[in-house]
């Protein structure tokens, strides 16, 4: 697989406050990374650096381009949306089409409109008349109505009932199957999106506190659910965060300390959600 996204040492800092630190990884095709951390964590930051929005120090490459000095041939491979609609609303759907028809080398206007007949946009209304899901509905038809090779999403549910967040999703997994591509989801619902990822990077305060794929990321973590009177025992064992319960409580241990733990309550696999809030948490 060929290695579309490349970030390496990515520092960003805002006078006193340090945005992003340090933060590396790699993403091929087939790859679709979970970026993840609260507000102010750095991800914005991290999204800017790789549409090549935002001056940083460290190296990236998308697609092999730069996305500053390369920008407008990136353009062909990359695209971006955010929570925020970015579509001029001045301009009717039909318009839109014809104008990214225009620009845009690889955009197939009929399969753009061919997506939007099995939805309730119709081509000759005004985009600022549309509601929030169907504008995102229509800027995903145009991604996949090009030959984008990497996506970026940034909370792009944000605000969406779940009908939209299903089809939205629907069409996505369909766009990401065809063809070798990769995908950043930025996004607060974790459980929403956990059954998409592939990777995760984690960021708190600018700095990566979780990074790996998927699979290993479950083996590093457990939960043993255990009676309150081994709770002395299982805080020997450095807990990150615990749950009480009625009679007995949660807790997320890191795996060294599992066959311990076995002996004390029974072990659950933690979920995605799990991890982040509790990683987020320690130390605060």
């Amino acid at each position: 697989m060929s290695t579309l996204v490349s970030a390496a040492h990515i520092t960003k800092k805002y006078q006193s406050t340090m945005a992003v630190k340090d933060v590396s990884f790699e993403l091929q095709a087939g790859q679709v990374l979970g970026l993840l951390g609260h507000n102010g964590a750095g991800k914005s930051s991290l999204i800017g650096a790789l549409l090549g929005s935002l001056r940083h120090q460290g190296e990236v490459r998308v697609c092999g381009l730069n996305p500053v000095s390369q920008r407008a041939e990136l353009m062909r491979h990359l695209a971006y949306i955010s929570d925020v609609n970015v579509l001029p609303e001045w301009m009717t759907v039909a318009q839109i089409l014809r104008y990214t028809s225009g620009v845009h080398p690889s955009f197939d206007i009929s399969k753009a409109k061919e997506l939007l007949s099995s939805t309730q946009i119709a081509l000759r209304t005004k985009i600022g008349a549309l509601s929030k899901g169907m504008k995102v509905q229509l800027h995903l038809s145009i991604i996949i109505a090009t030959d984008t090779k990497v996506l970026i999403l940034d909370e792009p549910t944000l605000g969406l009932d779940l009908i939209y967040r299903d089809t939205f999703y629907r069409h996505l997994i369909e766009w990401f199957h065809d063809g070798e591509r990769a995908l950043i989801i930025a996004s607060h619902e974790v459980n929403e999106i956990e059954h998409l990822l592939t990777d995760v990077l984690m960021l708190k305060q600018g700095k990566v506190v979780l990074q790996g794929d998927m699979d290993s990321l479950h083996a590093q973590y457990f939960i043993v659910d255990a009676v309150h009177q081994h709770q002395e025992a299982i805080k020997q064992m450095a807990p990150i965060s615990s749950q009480a319960g009625l009679g007995s409580s949660k807790w997320l241990l890191r795996s060294e300390y599992r066959s311990q733990a076995e002996e004390l309550g029974e072990i659950i696999n933690p979920t995605l959600q799990e991890i982040f809030i509790a990683l987020q948490k320690e130390g605060a």
